[in-house]
């Protein structure tokens, strides 16, 4: 069969995309510089894949920053307000991903959502009414040429129109109509073009057909594709799904005129249902995603060659791929030298899955791996089948909590606080590496992060926060350094995948049953709190997230590894408050990642279970002591009565990069929890002024009863820098204070 995959990570095997494109952001070097390094890592990547032995090899997956904002860009969907900056083309492109506040303007960024079922985060597009839809860049054209000179032709992509069309925001007033209708012809235009270059295929990823569709949906899908397919000539059609089955679409797009169709078989229950029972036509080819591209477990050889039987028995031509893009994996095992060979042979990142597809190509049958026989612990599972109805439930219930909790703290109204991190500067990661690398001691370690808490924890006091937090400096990330201090996880040297832009993360290995052997947080927490007569937030990862934002076992069911950890974060919990630690927050930003993509799914295969693991962390606390959780960069809209019955005491949304969106939906769901939704936004390097958040706020509450709102950012602040947060902080104090005083009249 031919082998081919979807996508592949594109940051680089060292992330050398991260640092150049870091580089220019702070003007080290130029534009002509970053983008040669792009060119050299694409080049690299083409190369790498080629001589693996894939056979069908893709372009147009390298992004600068993120492929939905490069879609896009491509066909002028760029928002009148950046257009009129009068930047370059990168500068309004990463304008749109970062924002921009400077002499030629002040625009936030355009909002970052998650990614479907993923950690990655894409730039939410948006479709103004006076917008013209039509191609024009040259991106995808360009690097197929580029691969085309290297002797190699690719197969050019891009995310499809119906994705990018669903996945947009739509301003009041826009003749969906017309857009449709423009973004087919443009679409048609860029099909044209490549096949005049010379591409015999071109790949549109459509995963929004993987979710709950209705009929005017498809409807718009039939539209979309029935225009560019008219362009298309010689030029070849793979429509690429992943994340899930495509139910409620097949029979359209098996009736249309395209030419090949991706089909998730990893996370597409119904996938092989589809293919077996509805038959598959003979004039298309089927792309079979049989490699997982989203967890880092070498393959099953066995069970996969017993399913591609199946399917090869009902589809005339098979090619042979992975169930999504590998840029959700890390990049190669062979730089995990740390790690014993017990375990690595266990692991397939995105170099080895290659190696997997080719190997299934051959007819392998057996990967060889053994058993595993150190992941039980009988403790940990005796405990977890311990668990009572009533470990789910805390008492008092919220309301009387609330006023206990307003006596004991006396907090004013609009309570100012942040969500939990301070900037990493480079003197933290400095020492951290040489305290990892042996060269200063575990008391020096610890002295430097006491000297830096004891400056984070007098700055705030200074300025004003009502709530105080410890900065976090011990820690590299908020889900790899609880993993190191429980066991059951393995951590990898390079492990690292794109989580948005330059932001990568290093997610752990969940290996084996999860249990908690000592205190984690107690320490630093207790330090903090010596320091300021202000209560100071203890601030713990959640289990969901923690579960969410790791590489999960395939043994265990999801529901019992979240289990195991939410016993271990409680454990921590309770020792926090034992050691008087009054206001705790367990983030739980990851909540709606593993949420199935379809609604009928939500709670028999999530919701039933990761809502009361996150009342069983904080379910044993006393009355005065108060629950904080956050959440990030995604939609909520639709879960928000599930959150509420998350049972915390108060809850910080993402709130200010997606426009306070979320307020009206608050309302009518009658949320009960107190709230504090970010009045600015954190992912960008803009310091936003007094008046901006003094706007924010009142406009909050207009929405949301004033005595439930806190004051806050709109998540950590560990990815940004010193100068600009205590500028962005004091702005935000002085903010509440402004607001406090015009409110309370």
């Amino acid at each position: 069969m031919t082998t081919t995959i979807v996508g592949f990570p594109r940051v680089g095997a060292h992330r050398e995309l991260k640092f150049a494109t870091e580089k220019f952001f702070r003007g080290e070097i130029s534009a002509t510089e970053l983008q040669e390094t792009a060119k050299e890592l694409r080049q690299g990547q083409w190369k790498l894949i080629r001589n693996a032995g894939i056979d069908e090899i893709p372009s147009g997956d390298f992004s600068l920053y993120d492929q939905t904002l490069d879609a896009a860009v491509l066909f002028g969907i760029v928002p009148k307000r950046y257009r009129d900056l009068g930047l370059t083309p990168l500068e309004t492109y990463f304008a749109q991903a970062r924002g921009y506040q400077g002499e030629k303007g002040d625009v936030k960024a355009l909002p970052m959502k998650k990614w479907f079922n993923t950690n990655y985060h894409y730039i939410e597009p948006e479709l103004e009414a006076s917008q013209t839809i039509a191609l024009t860049g040259t991106q995808p054209v360009d690097q197929f040429l580029e691969a085309k000179e290297q002797g190699i032709i690719t197969r050019p992509v891009v995310v499809g129109p119906f994705t990018l069309f669903q996945l947009a925001k739509k301003e009041e007033g826009l003749d969906e109509d017309a857009a449709i209708e423009a973004l087919g012809s443009a679409y048609g235009e860029l099909l044209t073009k490549l096949a005049d270059a010379g591409a015999h295929w071109i790949q549109l990823d459509e995963p929004s057909l993987v979710v709950d569709l209705s009929e005017e949906d498809l409807a718009r899908f039939t539209r979309l594709y029935e225009s560019l397919l008219a362009n298309k000539g010689t030029l070849k059609v793979l429509v690429q799904t992943y994340f899930g089955d495509v139910r409620d679409s097949y029979d359209t797009l098996t009736s249309l005129p395209i030419d090949g169709i991706g089909l998730d078989f990893v996370e597409g229950r119904q996938t092989l249902k589809l293919v077996t029972g509805s038959g598959f036509p003979a004039e298309k080819t089927l792309f079979a995603g049989v490699v997982n591209g989203k967890n880092i477990w070498r393959n099953n050889f066995a069970a996969t060659q017993e399913l591609l039987g199946r399917v090869r028995d009902a589809a005339a031509t098979v090619v042979l791929t992975t169930s999504c893009s590998l840029q959700h994996v890390p990049y190669s095992v062979e730089y995990e030298t740390d790690l014993a060979p017990k375990y690595v042979k266990h692991l397939a990142f995105a170099v080895e899955k290659l190696g997997e597809l080719t190997a299934l190509d051959r007819g392998a049958t057996d990967a060889g791996l053994g058993e595993r026989d150190d992941v039980t612990d009988r403790k940990v599972q005796k405990r977890v089948a311990g668990i009572t109805e009533s470990d789910y439930h805390r008492s008092p219930e919220r309301d009387k909590r609330d006023r206990v909790q307003r006596e004991e703290f006396q907090l004013p109204l609009l309570p100012t606080t942040t969500i939990g991190s301070f900037p990493q500067t480079t003197d933290v990661k400095a020492t951290r590496k040489a305290y990892r690398t042996g060269e200063i001691t575990a008391a020096e370690y610890a002295d430097f992060n006491k000297k830096k808490i004891a400056e984070c924890v007098a700055w705030q006091d200074q300025t004003g926060l009502d709530v105080i937090v410890h900065g976090e400096y011990e820690r590299n990330d908020m889900v790899e350094y609880f993993g190191q201090h429980l066991d059951g996880f393995l951590f990898t040297r390079n492990g690292w995948v794109q989580s948005y832009g330059t932001r990568c993360v290093k997610p752990p290995l969940v290996w084996g049953d999860v249990s908690r052997p000592a205190p984690i947080t107690v320490e630093w927490s207790s330090y903090a709190q010596s320091l300021t007569e202000k209560p100071v937030k203890g601030m713990l990862t959640g289990p969901v997230t923690i579960l969410n934002w790791s590489f999960p076992r395939e043994d265990i069911s999801i529901k019992e590894s979240i289990l195991q950890i939410a016993l271990a974060i409680r454990d921590e919990v309770l020792d926090l408050e034992r050691a008087g630690i009054r206001i705790i927050q367990v983030d739980e930003a990851a909540l709606r990642e593993k949420l199935p993509l379809r609604r009928s799914d939500w709670f028999s295969e999530y919701l039933d279970f990761a809502i009361p693991a996150f009342r069983l962390v904080h379910s044993g606390v006393d009355a005065t002591t108060q629950i904080h959780t956050h959440m990030c960069y995604s939609q909520f809209t639709d879960i928000l009565p599930a959150i509420d019955a998350l049972d915390a005491d108060v809850i910080t949304f993402e709130a200010s990069r997606s426009d306070l969106e979320i307020l009206d939906a608050l309302v009518e769901c009658d949320f009960r929890t107190n709230i504090g939704p970010g009045v600015y936004d954190i992912h960008s390097p803009r310091v936003p002024s007094v008046e901006e958040i003094v706007t924010q706020i009142k406009r909050i509450a207009t929405t949301i009863d004033v005595k439930k709102l806190w004051v806050n950012p709109d998540c950590g602040l560990k990815t940004r820098g010193e100068e600009e947060t205590k500028k962005s902080l004091t702005n935000l104090v002085a903010a509440a204070r402004e607001a406090r005083d015009t409110l309370r009249r």
